[in-house]
């Protein structure tokens, strides 16, 4: 039997023997959760099941009460059924809150996650939130609210500090899983690259070419998973002494909401000066493709550059060398987790997917 079953059984026998009438109040998903020692997704499972069963009704803002007007208990059995008295959506509905979609990251990860979703037959909305933290939030708060979307599948936004309203339905319990980086220090299920190691193997293809120079560029690395474990990796692959490490971390002209021509020229215009007082540097690191195209533009193609996630066509192939994330891995998974959630099943904390280098001309390696 499975736990939410079990906490079905347990209240089924209560209303069964009385100990529970109609109107009664029923406990809360914290406090079952509490009593049986389970994720509170397991106790709101167990509620719903009854629920659907007809049993009990879901007041908001009130809790949990017996019906009324009962069925007849002998025609009642484990594991439960619903019935016409209490109506249940087609499908499941999931929302992905994404920053944007774009060709060189975030539009194949979209495209996975829609598929994967048909899959489990179940409905997907999409909400963007440009970039802003504000709109994530106001994003986060309203899809819950609803009360129609039973799981959220979140990319992040770029941040000086966490979502509070992300964090808020984190700690209590609703269904989210993370997408591209994770929240340090915070129990949520997250699917992304593991960015050390594919920093480590992007910077060492470098080292192995010759370079001894190399600089790191990306904008402020803070709160951002993603940028700071690529700078970790960045670091790691000079130990021993292979080589030596500079660092431009404060660009932030291809942070969402900040490209503007003002912006990127003054950003170029950092990177000239970074490459005047450094000409020993032969090859730059840019933890973002548009960052990379960005260096390039300012450096005049006097210097290798590489990135995260150049994008190419059939003919001319990528830009540059590149580490390739697999966004489609990424996307199925989420869903796959956040599907086992709503199933009331523990899922790991962190995932990885792999990744692989890519050359300019389109050649990679799995790694």
């Amino acid at each position: 039997m499975l736990l939410y079953e079990e906490i079905c059984a347990r209240l089924l026998d209560q209303i069964r023997r009385g100990v529970l009438g109609p109107g009664d109040r029923v406990a809360s998903e914290m406090e079952l959760a509490a009593e049986f020692n389970v994720s509170r997704i397991t106790s709101k499972r167990a509620l719903e099941v009854l629920r659907e069963a007809g049993l009990v009704e879901r007041v908001r803002g009130k809790g949990t009460f017996v019906v009324r007007a009962l069925p007849d208990l002998s025609e009642v059995t484990m594991p439960l059924r619903g019935r016409v008295a209490a109506p249940r959506r087609a499908a499941r509905t999931v929302a992905l809150v994404v920053p944007d979609l774009s060709d060189s990251y975030g539009l194949e990860l979209m495209c996975a996650i829609e598929e994967r979703c048909a899959e489990h037959e179940t409905h997907l909305i999409v909400r963007r939130t440009h970039g802003r933290q504000a709109d994530e939030e106001k994003a986060v708060d309203s899809l819950v609210a609803t009360g129609e979307v039973d799981g959220l599948i979140v990319f992040p936004v770029h941040g000086d500090f966490y979502n509070a309203s992300l964090l808020r339905q984190v700690l209590d319990g609703y269904p989210i899983v993370l997408v591209d980086r994770h929240l340090s220090g915070i129990p949520v299920a997250a699917v992304h690259t593991d960015n050390v190691a594919a920093a480590r193997a992007l910077t060492s293809r470098l080292l192995d070419q010759g370079h001894r120079h190399i600089a790191f560029l990306s904008p402020p690395p803070v709160n951002t998973s993603s940028i700071e474990d690529r700078l970790d990796g960045f670091r790691s692959a000079f130990e021993g002494g292979r080589g030596y490490a500079y660092e431009l971390t404060d660009l932030r002209s291809t942070l969402p909401g900040s490209t503007t021509p003002e912006a990127i020229r003054g950003d170029v215009e950092v990177i000239r000066a970074f490459r005047d007082r450094f000409p020993e540097v032969t090859a730059y690191f840019a933890c973002e493709y548009n960052l990379a195209r960005m260096t390039d533009r300012a450096l005049g193609g006097d210097q290798v550059v590489v990135c995260f996630d150049s994008p190419g066509d059939s003919i001319d192939g990528p830009l540059f060398l590149h580490v390739r994330q697999n966004q489609a891995e990424m996307g199925r998974m989420a869903v796959d987790l956040l599907v086992a959630r709503l199933r009331g099943e523990t899922v790991p904390n962190l995932s990885y997917v792999p990744f692989e280098l890519v050359d300019a001309d389109g050649n990679g390696s799995a790694t």
